[in-house]
């Protein structure tokens, strides 16, 4: 089992691009396990976790509802914004400036084959990072993600996750709004739940910005300890 996770840090990149080059490595780790189980091989897999920014994008999920969008693409591109429908659970979400987009593209025959408890230690991740900067968050029951008051009329949501899996790999992964441009949550329904505000990290602090890469190293430590991984010491993040 390989447990060594190298991180890679694309900086601000395109939506398309992004999604591309993790379709690349998603494919590339399925085919050596094909390989493996064909030709009677125990070759490592590799396990990634991609931090990027992304310039303003809606992504709607193969279960989404695209009458979640409230706006057309023309309102879309007067905002600067684009959309793609994408292969992984859930319904629609933005991704923008500001906001920490994770992507771990993991072999879970490395680590643990339960699609639910990878996604608990995802949002485990950010609970644990939210609690640094004095942030209490939790989980919604039913709804992936990590909240603010739930349970209250204040409930929102601070981080967004869906993932998508084939043959243990992973790929797709979280949005934790840190310095996020609020406003282009009201062009939808935030995963496709109604009534329910959404938060980011300098707003919750008060703050007009939180260091981002202060939060990155942050995530990337408890993502170390609840996966019981090794991060590959010559990648920059």
């Amino acid at each position: 089992m390989n447990k060594k996770v190298h991180v890679q840090d694309l900086g601000l990149k395109d939506y398309k691009e992004t999604w591309d080059y993790q379709e690349q490595l998603f494919k590339d780790t399925i085919d050596l396990k094909i390989r493996n189980r064909r030709e009677e091989l125990s070759l490592e897999t590799p396990n990634h976790f991609l931090f990027v920014e992304h310039p303003h994008v809606y992504t709607l999920g193969k279960s989404g509802d695209i009458s979640n969008l409230l706006v057309d693409e023309k309102v879309l591109a007067a905002k600067g914004a684009t959309f793609y429908k994408i292969n992984r659970g859930g319904d629609i979400t933005y991704h923008g400036p500001g906001q920490i987009v994770g992507y771990p593209i993991l072999d879970l025959d490395n680590f643990f084959t339960d699609i639910h408890k990878y996604l608990r230690f995802l949002e485990e991740m950010v609970i644990l990072t939210l609690a640094e900067y004095g942030i209490k968050s939790e989980r919604s029951p039913g709804e992936t993600g990590v909240w603010l008051d739930v349970g209250t009329p204040f409930a929102r949501k601070i981080c967004a996750m869906g993932v998508r899996a084939s043959r243990w790999v992973t790929m797709h992964g979280f949005a934790l709004n840190v310095n996020a441009d609020l406003g282009y949550f009201d062009m939808m329904i935030p995963c496709g739940i109604k009534g329910k505000a959404v938060t980011s990290l300098n707003v919750e602090l008060g703050k007009k910005e939180v260091s981002m890469d202060e939060v990155k190293q942050k995530l990337l430590k408890h993502f170390q300890v609840l996966f019981e991984a090794k991060i590959n010491e010559k990648t920059e993040v």
